[in-house]
């Protein structure tokens, strides 16, 4: 970042917020649908920042920073706290018409919030900030949604931000904008990268980016000049249609997942209690050697039906995530073989891991995506993808639940008009047609969703579905296609910092917290070693830099499903063992008898770790050890 971090005029930002009940509080009425009424809400942890970033640009260029929010009246809370902490102004779309809005329909409202208040002002916002998720839905579709609706630059996970005078070439900048340029760098799943982002634009704002907007006293939100509040209704924003009537998902049936513990506190010293929770984890099978998956299970469905007329299952590959590709493709070859269709590989990481390997993942048809003119930004690839879509009218398309993913997948959808289900861990099908399970609120809470356009959309989380063993590779029919890049963003430079899949798809993670310092990581070697396990953390941990923000679990960092989760070193909070409560079984090490891990635990051991850890690798190898022989 070497630019001067000087824009050339006031910056005019909107940050978009979300009102949500507060994550605890999370409860089912008897609709089997979220019961609102009577929760405690607050404003998204993520929208936090994208209030205070905005708020902090617009008072050191001198310009001005709008607050919007749709939702029930009760949201005008959040805008009332978004002008307490300094927001200029606070805007609440609101109307019984928007009831029953998916993200879709969502994006279109503030999409469409947004171009009436540019109309207004006579210019455009500079920036769209908007929080990288919310925790309750945990999609992040909105804001690349909203970029595709606005015809606008997109950028995710953003943990530093400069706006800069971009100089005689800024980034393909459009004419008007005044050569603004956003560098920033961005927080993905396991990577850091720099880039340059043309504005206008929308940005999503990281957990790390800044300090939250956090003003939760209801006697200073009082004090807001009710001038500097506005609401819009649906005769505001047009004829739509708005709500259920523009969504194109609905949700069905939905289920709590509920978690019972064994919660067994075994008694006596500390080589008892290892005893006891070695024997326990033995009985549940939980201590043999784990091979990979998928080797001794199912192989790919043999070749579908490549006729013009057969569904096609279409999956889009990113590179660089060979196991999340084999996985993605075996989901889609099991779908195919139900609906009688065939699986397009599609993408431009066809040549990075070879045709022939794609096929013996379970593609029976690869269409190359060549973007000219530098290289592909999501907004390039979901622009070819769409043009392809709107002729080939896939069954299907499926995207890996990554942040590059989630952006190409929501524009996609926008671009189509097209239902999306974010972070799918299931699917089923239903009178021909995808019904696709939705995790929310960390996973406590899961439903069904169904999708009415012709082509049905979902992205998906690695590790919730097994790859299938590969059957042999075989040359398969290719095709491609070229589209021209935009160039409005720009990366500089992308580090891959660890490899989220391993953690995702592991059957046993070790999670540390606090406890656990980090030059003490090397002692927990062997009980990874013997575990098969890998490493994780809570949010305090990766905050300290101790590990990379990839290995972080909990609301804001990864939901996981092992057969093994051990907490070493953690206190149990809820936003963190949230991420875990679809694990098998939990086992926990805390030397406070009163720690809150233990009443999310299967079992546990009370005891320092740097005591336990040894005596338990032991007693697990003892356990493998084979018998002597007589």
């Amino acid at each position: 970042m070497t630019a001067d971090p000087s824009p050339s005029r006031p910056l005019q930002v909107v940050a978009l917020v979300k009102q949500i009940p507060v994550f605890e509080e999370l409860r089912l009425g008897p609709d089997g649908r979220l019961a609102r009424e009577g929760l405690d809400l607050e404003m998204s942890a993520y929208c936090r920042r994208a209030v205070a970033e905005g708020v902090a640009l617009a008072a050191a260029s001198g310009g001005s920073c709008t607050v919007v929010t749709m939702g029930p009246p009760s949201a005008e809370d959040v805008l009332r706290e978004a002008v307490a902490f300094g927001a200029d102004a606070g805007v609440l779309v609101c109307d019984p018409a928007f009831a029953g809005s998916d993200t879709l329909a969502t994006a279109r409202a503030l999409a469409t919030t947004i171009h009436l208040l540019e109309t207004e002002r006579g210019t455009e916002f500079d920036l769209v900030l908007v929080g990288r998720n919310s925790v309750d839905a945990d999609t992040g579709q909105v804001g690349p949604e909203v970029a595709q609706l606005l015809d606008r630059a997109f950028a995710t996970g953003v943990k530093q931000l400069v706006v800069t005078a971009g100089g005689p070439d800024p980034v393909g900048a459009p004419e008007g904008s005044g050569g603004l340029v956003a560098e920033a760098v961005l927080e993905h799943d396991d990577s850091r990268l720099e880039v340059q982002v043309a504005l206008p634009a929308v940005l999503s704002t990281a957990e790390r980016l800044i300090d939250p907007c956090k003003i939760k006293d209801p006697a200073v939100w009082a004090t807001v000049d009710a001038a500097r509040l506005r609401r819009l209704g649906a005769d505001d924003l047009g004829p739509g249609p708005w709500g259920q009537a523009g969504s194109p998902t609905s949700v069905g049936e939905t289920r709590l997942e509920v978690v019972e513990r064994a919660g067994i506190r075994p008694a006596g010293s500390i080589d008892d209690q290892v005893d006891q929770a070695v024997a326990f984890l033995a009985d549940r099978g939980l201590l043999h050697q784990q091979g990979p998956t998928g080797v001794d299970g199912p192989t790919v469905p043999e070749p579908g039906d490549l006729a013009a007329s057969a569904p096609v299952v279409a999956v889009v590959l990113e590179a660089g995530r060979p196991r999340h590709s084999a996985e993605l493709l075996s989901g889609a070859a099991r779908l195919a073989a139900e609906v009688g269709g065939h699986v397009v590989a599609l993408g431009d990481a066809l040549d990075s891991y070879g045709i022939e390997q794609v096929s013996a993942w379970g593609a029976d048809a690869g269409l190359d995506i060549h973007i000219d003119g530098g290289a592909a930004a999501e907004e390039d690839l979901a622009h070819a993808i769409a043009s392809w879509a709107r002729t080939a009218r896939p069954w299907a398309l499926l995207l890996g639940g990554t942040a590059w993913g989630r952006e190409v997948g929501s524009r996609v959808a926008a671009a189509l008009g097209a239902g999306l289900t974010g972070d799918a861990v299931g699917f089923a099908v239903e009178q021909g047609r995808l019904v696709s399970w939705k995790p929310a609120f960390g996973g406590s809470l899961v439903a069904a969703i169904r999708s009415a356009s012709p082509v049905q959309i979902a992205t998906v989380r690695a590790g919730v579905l097994s790859p299938l063993r590969p059957r042999p590779p075989r040359s398969v029919p290719r095709e491609s296609i070229t589209r021209s890049a935009r160039g409005r963003v720009r990366v500089g430079a992308c580090v891959r910092e660890d490899d989220v899949d391993a953690l995702l798809s592991a059957e046993v993670v070790v999670g540390v917290g606090r406890g656990v310092a980090p030059e003490h990581y090397g002692e927990l070697d062997d009980l990874l070693e013997v575990l098969g396990a890998e490493l994780g953390a809570t949010r305090k941990v990766t905050d300290q830099g101790w590990l990379p923000h990839a290995r972080q679990i909990g609301i804001t960092g990864h939901s996981l499903s092992p057969r093994l989760f051990v907490a070493i070193g953690s206190s149990g909070r809820f936003n963190h063992m949230v991420g875990v409560r679809s694990a098998g079984t939990v086992l926990a090490v805390n030397p406070d008898p009163e720690a809150p891990v233990f009443d999310v635990s299967d079992i546990g051991i009370v005891g320092d770790w740097r005591d336990v850890v040894p005596r338990f690798v032991a007693a697990v190898r003892a356990v493998r050890a084979p018998a002597p022989p007589r």
